[in-house]
């Protein structure tokens, strides 16, 4: 509805859009005369001067144009018309509706793959904002609990901040769009997407960039071509698009790629060390399956989408590049052949300074945001064109309209301050590339496929697990490893409803001052979540399998230095940093950043495409490609792609890719070199992991009633951490080997299974009762020895014999169904053995059998721990386990425990964290007989 639905004629629709340029303005030929306003025509003066002071650089009022499918309800609100249609997408079709919910948007659609539905927005604000040489996108991606049936398991049962993998998803859906948006464009846009539907089954993302596309295409928004984004898998040798979970799960390719029907603009995706041409043809697979989209869409947008607001672009005089080339000319060339970051950027900052000084004093250029002329236009457009129209005095108000009378034109300046700098930057850009192309030389004389300088040293945090420090050129990461237990392993909430732990996780840190600039220091922004995920599914092919390495590994990227390829840096300096915590990784595998000048015969090259390696900042900013490419000699583990342009074809990325592995090559040959190297062990001060493996249903022994047993463990024993599962295996975290060993005999012989006939060496008498006492045969395990097995004499009672804390041998002679265990100490006395002949040997071989035993069990031992039980029965619950040690050793198998009841066998094999030998480091061995 109209806000002054009076002041026009009711039987004509009313449209328009305000600008600040008159070749801008779009009046339908439905507007009726300004003088129809009547009474209301102050009131409309006065919004539209409100509107002028709220943004300094002036202002358009985008009114709403009505497509030709919007169809009228009830004869008082517009709204478009349905419509739906299917997309074949892979081997199935996606459905896309819009005009049934979000009608009120600029754009808004639902798409829908299988059970999964995914809602997107795009609206853009009535009045544009400060020219930049940024385009005012903002995108916004959250997963619905509700879209599986499930609630936020917080403490506040609703969506709260976004997550991280909706941060990943965020950036997927803002960086294909932005290089279509055209350049004067400054309304503030919005996307906003949401998962309504999951199923499980059919991934959402790929469909949010679609949805986002295809949503950006039926607005107002004057993007230039549709687009849209599919996943590529591989599975065997068939390429799959948009696979579902179950497929992905066998796929050695995760890609993600949006594009427009003729070039791609994104790629994005990891995969296990795969070759160039298995990428290549995955991106064939997947750019013609984005053109089909594109195709498609471009009939919906046509039948459904609204008119583009190709008038409110605005763009700087053409003129005024040729004024600031004349001025900055020369010396914009010798700034820019200044090698090092800091005086280069200063003195173009002086340049730049001085370029819009000569231009206002020769008063061509305003420090207002707007030139008077724009701002004049108003008035001209607002004239009432009244024949009758009266004009009074300054200062003088009739009670009737009001008119304004015109004042004499102020001499205008031609251009403002914010066009200056938008065309300084634009030149700046110019000239770097022109000096690539003619002089075969970048900023820092390196040639277009030539490495910075790099070097790199391991081991300067000393009580770090692992540390590194890679520098190449301007650009410095100082990378952190940090091994810990399970608990410090990372919980994702996801909608599957399944917990899901993350054992690796590589955190990228971006402070300020590595760029030499005051700033902000908060949460890390979209850009440090993205670059931190790209390092982190680079590094992740490399790591051991979680039987092997157990350990939770923690790496912190803190970027120190960066003039591009910090992301790359990050990392080759975390591959140095596993190394260095001891960590056995596959091989080692660096990052590189590539660029490109596609329009090479623009300054005077034959026109072929300009690769170039090991890109900076300014070549970032000024190039038209930045595509990031991590692995080794053998192939790829991860990749991201941005373009500047239209887009790039396959050879472009051939040629690029190509270029990119020697230069992988060369940087891992200068990684080789380090200085120190990384350390290769683990650190002393990194935790010990022990591994055992138990008998399944003897867990709960462990764990005790409400955990109060494994609590007790670890505060007895002073370990960090005991883990068990469901398989039986029982992982201790300890800081050193003393509470190490405490720990793992307390499990060993609560999880035994004794057996009739063992013997225990000296126990503790634990209580008495009247018809007994209570002896401890390991910790956590007692048996009854009943008073007629004291002695072999007869007692009146236990206390004539013993007392509490006493220690006896005693004899395994009965389980009864319960599991109770009958003991018995008159079975070793020798009186005993003498009037028995029912014993299976002499008390004196017992003795000396489980002696030998004793002194074997007690090798290694603490004092307290001497003190324990002597004799380990046979125990076939135990299995043969596993630990972790600061060096590398063979596998050693413990000498069994040997007496004539029962022959006992343990075995821990000893697995070292790398190869490498020193005999010096301190190994974490079973005690030997």
């Amino acid at each position: 509805m109209l806000p002054y639905p009076n002041c026009i004629n009711s039987h004509q629709p009313f449209h328009f859009i305000l600008s600040n340029h008159p070749s801008r303005f779009l009046f339908p030929t439905t507007f009726s005369r300004v003088s129809a306003f009547g009474k209301c025509r102050s009131s409309s003066l006065s919004l539209l001067f409100s509107l002028k002071n709220r943004r300094g650089s002036g202002f358009g009022v985008r009114g709403s144009l009505q497509s030709p499918e919007e169809v009228s309800d009830g004869g008082s609100v517009v709204f478009p018309q349905p419509y739906s249609v299917k997309i074949p997408v892979g081997d199935r079709h996606i459905l896309v509706e819009t005009g049934h919910i979000g009608r009120q948007a600029s754009g808004s659609v639902t798409v829908t793959d299988g059970e999964t539905i995914v809602y997107t927005t795009v609206c853009l604000d009535d009045v544009p904002s400060e020219p930049t040489d940024f385009f005012p996108l903002s995108v916004n991606y959250q997963e619905r609990f509700s879209a599986a049936g499930r609630t936020s398991g917080g403490f506040f049962k609703r969506e709260g901040k976004t997550k991280d993998h909706e941060v990943l998803i965020c950036r997927l859906i803002d960086r294909p769009l932005r290089p279509t948006m055209p350049k004067g464009f400054y309304h503030e846009t919005q996307i906003l997407s949401w998962v309504l539907s999951y199923d499980g089954l059919h991934c959402p993302d790929s469909l949010a960039v679609t949805a986002a596309g295809i949503a950006v295409a039926l607005s107002e928004v004057p993007m230039s071509k549709t687009v849209a984004g599919v996943r590529v898998g591989l599975v065997g040798d068939k390429y799959i698009i948009n696979p579902t979970t179950e497929e992905m799960e066998h796929s050695e390719l995760d890609l993600m790629l949006a594009g427009t029907d003729s070039a791609i603009l994104m790629i994005e995706g990891y995969g296990n060390f795969l070759s160039e041409e298995k990428l290549l043809q995955a991106v064939e697979v997947g750019q013609d399956a984005v053109r089909k989209i594109c195709n498609a869409v471009e009939a919906l947008v046509k039948k459904c989408g609204k008119p583009k607001m190709f008038d409110s672009i605005k763009l700087p005089p053409p003129e005024l590049y040729k004024h600031v080339e004349e001025i900055a000319g020369d010396e914009l060339v010798k700034a820019l052949q200044i090698r090092n970051k800091i005086p280069r950027r200063k003195a173009l900052s002086l340049l730049e300074e001085k370029v819009l000084e000569i231009l206002t004093e020769n008063g061509v250029v305003t420090n207002d945001a707007v030139p008077w002329s724009n701002a004049e236009t108003i008035a001209e457009i607002l004239e009432v064109e009244d024949e009758d129209e009266e004009v009074i005095v300054d200062g003088e108000v009739d009670e009737g309209d009001v008119h304004i009378k015109p004042t004499p034109p102020k001499p205008t300046p031609l251009f403002s301050e914010v066009d200056v700098k938008l065309v300084f930057k634009d030149v700046t850009s110019k000239f770097l590339r022109k000096r690539i192309v003619q002089g075969g030389k970048r900023s820092d004389g390196r040639t277009p496929n030539e490495i910075r300088p790099i070097n790199s040293r391991c081991g300067l945090l000393p009580r770090a697990h692992g540390s590194a420090l890679f520098t190449r050129g301007e650009t410095q990461s100082l990378a952190v490893a940090t091994l810990g237990d399970k608990q410090m392993a990372q919980r994702i909430d996801n909608l599957i409803g399944v917990d899901d732990y993350k054992k690796f996780y590589l955190q990228y840190s971006f402070p300020p001052s590595c760029v030499g600039e005051v700033g902000r220091i908060g949460a890390p922004g979209r850009r440090e979540v993205g670059h931190g995920m790209l390092a982190e599914r680079s590094l992740e092919p490399i790591l051991p399998s979680d039987d092997d390495f157990p350990y939770t590994i923690r790496v912190e990227s803190t970027i120190t230095e960066s003039n591009g390829s910090s992301s790359m840096a990050s990392v080759c300096g975390g591959c140095l940093a596993l190394q260095d915590a001891g960590v056995p990784i596959k091989c080692s595998i660096a990052g590189i950043a590539m660029g490109m000048v596609l329009n090479t015969k623009e300054f005077g090259g034959d026109g072929t495409p300009l690769i170039l390696s090991d890109i900076t900042g300014s070549e970032d900013a000024s190039g038209d490609m930045d595509f990031k490419v991590a692995g080794n000699e053998d192939g790829i583990t991860a990749f991201q792609m941005d373009i500047k342009v239209g887009g790039i074809t396959l050879p472009i990325m051939r040629e690029a890719l190509v270029q990119a592995r020697n230069g992988r090559k060369q940087i891992l040959g200068e990684m080789m070199k380090s200085s120190p190297p990384p350390a290769k062990r683990l650190s002393q001060h990194a935790p010990l992991i022990h591994i055992m493996k138990v008998k399944p249903e003897r867990i709960n022994l462990i764990i005790g009633s409400g955990g109060k047993k494994v609590r007790s463990i670890i505060e007895e024993c002073g370990v960090e951490a005991i883990d068990t599962d469901d398989n039986g295996n029982v992982k201790i975290f300890a800081r050193d080997l003393a509470s190490l060993e405490r720990s793992k005999a307390i499990i060993s012989n609560l999880t035994m299974v004794p057996s009739i006939g063992d013997i225990y060496r000296n126990c503790e008498i634990k209580s008495i009762t009247p018809y007994g006492a209570f002896v401890e045969i390991a910790p956590g395990r007692e048996g009854l020895c009943h008073i007629s097995e004291l002695s072999s004499g007869w007692l009146a009672k236990a206390e004539d014999a013993f007392n509490v804390g006493d220690r006896i041998d005693v004899k395994l002679m009965e389980i009864n169904d319960r599991g109770q265990l009958r003991l018995s100490h008159r079975a070793l006395l020798p009186a005993a053995d003498l009037e028995n002949s029912s014993v299976e040997q002499p008390a004196g071989n017992l003795t000396d059998d489980t002696a030998a035993s004793q002194k074997s069990s007690d090798k290694g031992l603490s004092k307290k721990d001497r003190t324990s039980s002597k004799r380990i029965s046979e125990d076939d619950s135990v299995l043969p386990s596993k630990k972790f040690i600061r060096k590398l050793v063979s596998s050693s198998q413990d000498k069994p425990f040997t007496n004539k009841d029962k022959i006992k066998k343990s075995s821990n094999k000893a697995v070292g964290s790398v190869s490498g030998k020193d005999e010096s480091s301190w190994v974490s061995e079973e005690p030997q007989n």
